[in-house]
């Protein structure tokens, strides 16, 4: 039976996490009537008004609130993040450096850190587990809501030291305020509306903030219909081997809604608050003309933190979630083929120390559990329950001008299976197994100011990850891959070490950033073809492999003008090569070289800009794979802001695919990369009310 959804989200079952967050409430406590309106003393970045507002960020990189994370990371925010918007995640964020997106069609698209994705890009709500179905299969949504983000940040490189062995590739966090942090006086809030699009897109968002004497509230509202994406003339493949011209991706459309309440009690010297939130997406399956997935998830949040504490430590902060996810594909009879339920509860709790001499630092531990199932004809996993608990500690100290980091995290986690159903018809998964593992993350970084408004920086680590329920236990045919899964049983944990060198120089309106990586590991859990076909399908199997990536990434921005309007260029240039050591192959589904240039003009309320994207051939791809070949695309964009009576407007318009250009995804699987050309020339247009 299905618990209410209300229900405490730690089950007695769970005696630890429910003692913690008791003692983390009683060391909160109440906060007094409010002051002073502060934040939690991490400073964040300025909005631009750039279309791709990238900035440093530390809220999520450096819970110690220091700009001084040797790791790039970029904050998407304000008019920036509005004129970026997409339907998905994945394509607001794809094109930053080295952020690609896995492009299932437009309804579903994961972001791609440095060419890893899935289970390695750890994806997260408020800095809280996000938890969905999107990491197990392309064709699964990412239940995060670009339209209700106030801001996006994404740690590019390993993560794994604050948020697990999951995070080897990364970070990419959704911040939105459903529970305030900082007490309200009055009534604020905003509200958008967007229309068009090449899937003639119809979207809006709304919300509303108050409090007073100290009482926070949080209300918001979004929704977005789209159509079926249309594209430049393509010829889709047909499933008797041939093709058929086309403008358009079948079984692209899609409808999506989301709610959320929240509210909080703040002072000068913290907070303490719960949101509730609720999200549905009912979408087309592109390799699939006759299913949709019909997609629900609901999510409780905690949240606290006390600052300026008497005694060893002198900031606590919490959180906790409890989220229920379901989702089911639906035949064109109607009918449910197979249902997808995960329930997944998630805590964190990190305080900070005084100083010890130089170091200053944070301590912390994190627990989560997620339990999921698959139920029906296209089950190819089975249910299974997820245990990690962890403890982690970051330190900081000065030498001289360089500030040094180094940190540790050490996890148990264990993978359990319940094999097959008793009454099952054909039994694939077997009797029920348990794996039980102890990932350990290690990393040590340092930045250096070098004068002249430059500034170095170097990280090295070592990384650990559990492998995924489905790479231990999945053994069945994949349709949204059109591939017969084999997971192994037998997986050890995914071991790698990580390098990365970079530079930034900043002066005035000028900036310029550098960096190189790479990422070797001992053990790289990967799905590849066997050579085998089982039920009229390719198997593909979870093996280890050694594995290699390295990349770079540059951008820079100048100012050519200054009046009567201003003039600022600004480029960037990301690659990602990646090569399977044991095999002799390149790794699939890797971006291509990418260059962006672009101009933007502003004057008074007035912004105007171009951007060009060129993606090189890629060429480098496995035998099982073929070629995607360059494209070109040009892009426009014009802002207007209009003040009004105590708020402002912000009128947009943007025309994508300038040239019509065809264009195809080569982070993309190959079953759906033909048939998922990037979208028509289209004009979007819409506007932004802040009050």
């Amino acid at each position: 039976m299905q618990k209410p959804f209300l229900q405490t989200p730690f089950a007695p079952a769970q005696p630890a996490l429910a003692i913690a967050l008791a003692s983390c409430f009683l060391t909160l406590g109440l906060p007094q009537a409010a002051g002073a309106q502060t934040t939690s003393g991490t400073p964040t970045s300025t909005p631009t008004s750039t279309a791709t507002a990238a900035s440093t960020v530390v809220i999520t990189g450096n819970p110690l609130g220091r700009d001084t994370l040797a790791q790039p990371v970029t904050v998407l925010s304000g008019d920036g993040l509005t004129l970026r918007g997409a339907g998905t995640l994945g394509e607001t964020l794809d094109g930053l450096p080295g952020i690609s997106a896995t492009g299932f069609g437009p309804q579903s698209s994961r972001p791609i850190i440095r060419g890893l994705d899935g289970d390695r890009v750890r994806m997260l709500d408020n800095g809280g587990a996000s938890v969905d179905a999107s990491n197990l299969s392309f064709d699964h949504a990412v239940t995060l809501d670009p339209l209700v983000a106030e801001r996006v940040e994404v740690v590019r490189g390993p993560a794994a030291l604050l948020y697990g062995g999951n995070a080897t590739g990364g970070v990419v966090n959704v911040i939105d305020n459903r529970i305030p942090r900082v007490a309200a006086d009055g009534l604020s809030g905003r509200a958008e509306v967007r229309l068009g699009g090449a899937a003639r897109e119809k979207a809006g968002s709304a919300l509303l903030e108050g409090g007073a004497n100290g009482f926070n509230w949080h209300v918001d509202v979004a929704g977005r219909n789209s159509e079926d994406l249309r594209t430049p003339r393509f010829n889709a493949p047909t499933e008797d081997g041939g093709s058929v011209s086309t403008r358009h991706i079948a079984n692209s459309d899609g409808q999506s809604r989301s709610g959320a309440v929240g509210a909080s009690w703040a002072d000068a010297d913290g907070y303490i608050g719960a949101s509730v939130d609720r999200y549905e997406n009912d979408y087309g399956v592109t390799v699939e003309p006759d299913v949709t997935i019909r997609m629900n998830r609901d999510r409780v949040a905690f949240a606290g933190e006390r600052r300026r504490l008497p005694g060893p430590f002198t900031q606590v902060e919490f959180q906790a979630s409890h989220t229920r996810y379901k989702h089911e594909e639906v035949e064109g009879t109607g009918e449910v083929g197979t249902t997808f339920r995960s329930t997944g509860d998630d805590f964190r709790l990190q305080a900070h120390h005084v100083p010890l001499g130089p170091l200053k630092g944070v301590v912390g531990v994190q627990a989560e559990q997620l339990d999921f199932s698959a139920l029906g004809e296209e089950a190819f996993v089975p249910s299974t329950r997820t245990r990690s608990t962890a403890l982690f500690v970051l330190e900081e100290a000065q030498a001289g001008p360089a500030t040094l980091t180094a940190g540790l995290r050490w996890e148990q986690v264990k993978v359990s299976s319940d094999g097959d159903a008793s009454d099952a018809a054909e039994p694939r998964f077997g009797d029920g197994q348990e794996r039980k593992f102890t990932p350990k993350s290690a990393s040590l970084g340092a930045t250096l100011p070098v004068g002249g408004g430059w500034s170095l920086s170097a990280s090295v680590g070592a990384t650990e990850r559990a492998p995924a329920y489905y790479e231990l236990y999945a053994n069945g045919v994949h349709v949204a891959t059109a591939a017969y899964e084999r997971g192994d049983p037998t997986l050890g944990v995914e071991r790698s070490r990580h390098l990365e060198l970079g530079t930034e120089w900043k002066q005035d309106e000028h900036r310029f950033k550098a960096s190189v990586f790479q990422t070797r590991f001992s053990r790289y859990i990967g799905l590849d073809a066997t050579g085998n076909v089982i039920d009229d399908v390719p198997e593909y199997a979870f093996t280890a492999a050694r594995a290699r990536l390295r990349g770079l990434e540059l951008e820079g921005r100048t100012r050519l003008l200054t009046r009567p309007w201003t003039l600022d260029a600004d480029a960037a240039v990301d690659m990602v090569r990646g090569d399977n050591l044991t095999t002799g192959e390149p790794l699939a589904r890797l971006a291509p070289v990418r260059v962006r240039a672009g101009l933007t003009t502003a004057s008074g309320p007035w912004q105007i800009g171009a951007t060009v994207v060129h993606a090189a051939r890629q060429d480098r791809v496995p035998a099982a794979d073929v070629a995607t070949p360059s494209s070109t695309v040009l892009n426009l964009f014009a802002t207007w802001k209009m003040p009004l009576q105590q708020a402002d407007a912000l009128w947009f318009v943007r025309l994508d695919n300038v040239t019509n250009e065809l264009a195809y995804n080569a982070a993309a699987i190959r079953t759906v990369r033909d048939l998922s050309p990037l979208g028509a020339r289209a004009l979007t247009a819409g506007v932004r009310v802040a009050f």
